[in-house]
């Protein structure tokens, strides 16, 4: 428990610093920048995050899973990334031109085309990364992201101030996984050992290419909506789009990759332990809601002062998008816990199928949604994410004891209390600014001071042992 407790501090750190720097110098950017700017970069990013799926092709994982992994087989997957990535830039390249076309925006050809080479570089750091992760050191990732990011965020405000526009948002991207890559060679020295084994390769892709199916829908599909908004609205709007998504996407997806990359190996050392997976994999839920819920609602509650003080304007559209995405991201980190499982249990099969179904579900809603225009489409997700809660859990209650109602049991309690934390604090610092006739900054302080005390409270006497154990990990007590 120590070493775990360990690990997710500086899993905690590397993500939580990392996010939270690229969040304000983001903000700071789309304030000087505008929409427009942010919507062409938005509508470029299902075509990166494709090819950064099929430069890892699930091994990452299967490397991560397997328990009598060699020097061979990370050789075997690192050859492997390097070759795909330099396909997949290929395809990228050539495919520039029609990119633009299908947008109507010529300049994304030389966007596309230098934007892409981050596929490549990051397929330098994937094998890096899965050997620091199977040992769980997430330290010296820590120390190489919080740096890269740091230098890259620099670079990005230099270009913004410099007038370059959307070019600083692509050189922020570009010069990150660059030096994550030097830093990473630097901190913790990895090259092949040996070559390129077939036999190697057809078991790690065995498993890890149902994964890779299962996450190009997942990601085709989370990005999906920029590449339709960018069609059949304009730039601007996917700009919109685009920031409340990262705005209340980027929270819930920081911390289920702390959650996940510390629960996944540990899952899977424990694997065969039934009623210690079982209790672990239970608490683990539990606590992902019990600091993600109310971080959510919180978000979704500050929105239109967010927004006003911070982006301005020029972003007011944004707020309620924000809102209603925040609630839609809530159940993200139950999602990807509830997966987990499945991989775990070498159920890789299982999590393609689901995943097949799940984007069905999502076409269907789109079909329903895009002629509603974008606020609806926004209400679609929101749905999607809770008809995908039950149909997950009930996929992962069959090759486990812990059925939905299971879950239910253990995760309403919960949303129910941040559901009244989030309405009475809503309501009362509404009520309190018209009476008061208060700015939008002193709104938003005001839900930053009731929020936290209003579910402090619920929760140290509806969830006194949760609340125990989160307050201790916090101060590093023994538990």
């Amino acid at each position: 428990m120590k070493s775990t407790a360990n690990s997710l501090k500086w899993s905690a750190i590397e993500r939580l610093a990392t996010q939270v720097i690229q969040l304000v110098v983001m903000l700071f950017l789309a304030r000087m920048l505008g929409p427009h700017v942010f919507g062409l970069v938005g509508m470029l990013a299902v075509f990166i995050a494709v090819g950064q799926v099929f430069t890892d092709s699930g091994l990452t994982s299967a490397l991560i899973r397997h328990s009598e992994r060699t020097e061979l087989d990370f050789s075997t997957a690192f050859y492997f990334n390097i070759f795909v990535s330099f396909f997949c830039y290929a395809i990228l390249f050539f495919s520039a031109p029609f990119i633009a076309s299908f947008f109507e925006q010529p300049q994304l050809v030389s966007l596309v085309r230098v934007l892409a080479l981050v596929v490549i570089i990051n397929s330098f750091t994937i094998v890096q990364r899965a050997k620091l992760t199977i040992t769980m050191n997430f330290k010296t990732q820590a120390k190489a992201s919080l740096l890269s990011v740091g230098i890259s965020c620099i670079i990005a405000i230099w270009l913004a101030k410099s007038g370059y526009g959307v070019w600083a948002l692509v050189g922020q991207t570009l010069t990150n996984a660059f030096f994550n890559v030097i830093l990473l060679n630097i901190f913790h020295p990895w090259f092949p050992k040996t070559g390129f084994s077939k036999r190697s390769f057809n078991y790690l892709f065995s498993f890890g290419s149902k994964l890779l199916a299962a996450s190009l829908l997942d990601t085709i599909f989370k990005n999906i909506y920029q590449m339709i908004i960018g069609k059949q609205f304009n730039t601007a709007q996917v700009g919109l789009f685009t920031q409340a998504n990262q705005l209340s996407s980027v929270p819930a997806m920081t911390l289920t990759s702390i959650i996940q990359r510390v629960t996944y190996p540990m899952l899977s050392n424990i694997q065969n332990e039934t009623e210690k997976f079982e209790s672990n994999y239970l608490l683990t839920l539990r606590m992902s809601a019990f600091v993600v819920f109310p971080l959510m609602a919180g978000l979704g509650i500050i929105a239109k002062p967010f927004v006003e003080v911070v982006l301005g304007s020029d972003w007011s559209a944004a707020a309620e998008l924000l809102m209603i995405l925040s609630f839609a991201f809530m159940l993200y980190p139950i999602h990807a816990i509830n997966l987990n499982l499945l991989q775990v249990k070498g159920r890789s099969d299982i999590f393609l199928k689901l995943e097949i179904i799940k984007k069905a579900l999502i076409v269907l809603m789109l079909f329903i949604t895009i002629p509603l225009g974008i606020k609806a489409i926004c209400v679609g997700l929101l749905i999607n994410t809770y008809v995908a809660f039950f149909i997950n859990s009930y996929y992962t209650g069959k090759f486990s004891r812990l059925k939905i109602r299971n879950q239910l049991a253990a995760l309403l309690p919960i949303w129910l209390i941040v559901l009244a934390s989030a309405l009475i604090t809503y309501s009362l610092a509404a009520e309190l600014v018209k009476l008061y006739s208060m700015s939008a900054y002193s709104h938003l302080m005001l839900i930053f001071v009731i929020m936290p005390v209003m579910y402090a409270a619920f929760a140290r006497f509806m969830q006194n042992d949760l609340y125990s154990q989160i307050i201790n990990i916090v101060l590093s007590r023994k538990v």
